[in-house]
């Protein structure tokens, strides 16, 4: 064997480096999971399970697959141990079978629900969660709260043991508290029961759709564009609408409803999409008290309100009261009184309707 000169052995150890530098950089590549489903398996939720890794018990065994950003459980977000699911499958680049989406056959509830007793607690999971009743640990003590069909679970990405959540919950005619909401602690808003609370129990089985919020919407009655084509809801004394009180057009909401004598729909509460509060200092020093109309653009968020001197864009965060109206609609007359906050936005504080 000759020996090697000198630009042989420099080729040498660079094509070893560049052997090297290719090793790590596959290493460090993110995971990725086919969207392709090789499988679809049924069985039951595990002990253990956590927001990011399913265990999975099916009639060939045990599996541990990967829930990710891309997995799909808008039609099932409980994953309690016992609780009975069907998952596709797709392989990931990490070895790990992870799920392309989550089903579940969902129940049909025949309780009544007397929204004028609507509460928010929050606490963990308990160990003695079942799919049906959530044992919830909160700082006043364990609670059992059922979940139904209609629990509005869009605050969250599921429901796991052991991890911390908000969840506003009314008493049903069976005597148990029910989940109307559930929400992550980390994206749940700040309290929002500051409107009308229901003056009426609601007289009926409730069911649950989202959708958005339709032009033809006024105060006493909600169209709402939904997969399923337009639908009208009564908006009524058994009415809650204190999680969801902006209806202008484009606007998300989740409506559980009933059906009332008079053959219509009825919204017995609403709920819609509102930013994570911030840590923001008011001057309460400077207080104004402005009237106009509610703009088109308003959110949950933000209201944009019409006022002779222009328009204005007030954070909805720190309200206090609203009086005097139910909803907010396009259009609709307001006195307010709003302060400067830190953050330069002007800030609503209490609103009336006129």
């Amino acid at each position: 064997m000759g020996k090697k000169s000198g630009t042989e052995i420099h080729r040498y150890f660079r094509n070893a480096v560049l052997a090297v530098c290719a090793a790590v950089g596959m290493l460090m590549l993110p995971v990725q999971a086919s969207s392709v489903i090789v499988a679809t398996v049924q069985g039951k939720v595990m002990s253990g399970t956590t927001s990011d890794l399913l265990k999975l018990s099916t009639k060939e065994g045990d599996m541990e697959i990967k829930l990710d950003s891309g997995t799909d459980t808008s039609s099932c977000k409980i994953l309690l141990p016992g609780k009975q699911i069907t998952v596709s499958l797709s392989h990931g680049t990490d070895g790990y079978l992870h799920a392309v989406q989550v089903t579940t056959e969902a129940p049909v509830s025949t309780t009544t629900l007397d929204f004028s007793t609507s509460a928010t607690v929050t606490g963990k999971i308990g160990d003695k969660t079942t799919s049906e009743i959530i044992y919830f640990n909160t700082p006043q003590g364990e609670m059992q709260i059922k979940l139904d069909p209609s629990t509005n679970m869009s605050g969250c990405k599921v429901l796991v043991m052991d991890k911390e959540y908000s969840i506003t919950c009314v008493r049903g005619s069976d005597a148990y508290m029910h989940a109307v909401s559930i929400s992550d602690m980390l994206t749940v808003s700040s309290p929002s029961a500051v409107g009308p609370a229901p003056t009426v129990p609601v007289n009926g089985t409730t069911a649950s759709v989202s959708g958005t919020v339709a032009e033809s919407t006024r105060e006493d009655l909600l169209y709402l564009s939904t997969s399923g084509g337009e639908m009208q809801f009564v908006i009524d004394g058994s009415t809650d609408a204190r999680s969801g009180m902006v209806l202008t057009p484009g606007n998300k909401l989740t409506v559980s409803y009933y059906n009332g004598s008079d053959a219509y729909l009825h919204a017995a509460s609403i709920v819609g999409v509102k930013d994570s509060p911030s840590m923001v200092q008011m001057n309460t020093a400077d207080v104004a008290t402005v009237t106009g109309t509610v703009g088109s653009k308003s959110s949950e968020s933000i209201l944009y309100f019409d006022t002779p001197q222009g328009e204005m864009q007030l954070k909805m965060d720190v309200v206090n009261s609203v009086s005097n109206c139910k909803v907010l609609v396009k259009g609709k007359k307001l006195s307010l009184t709003c302060t400067r906050g830190s953050d330069a936005y002007m800030h609503a504080i209490d609103i009336t309707g006129l």
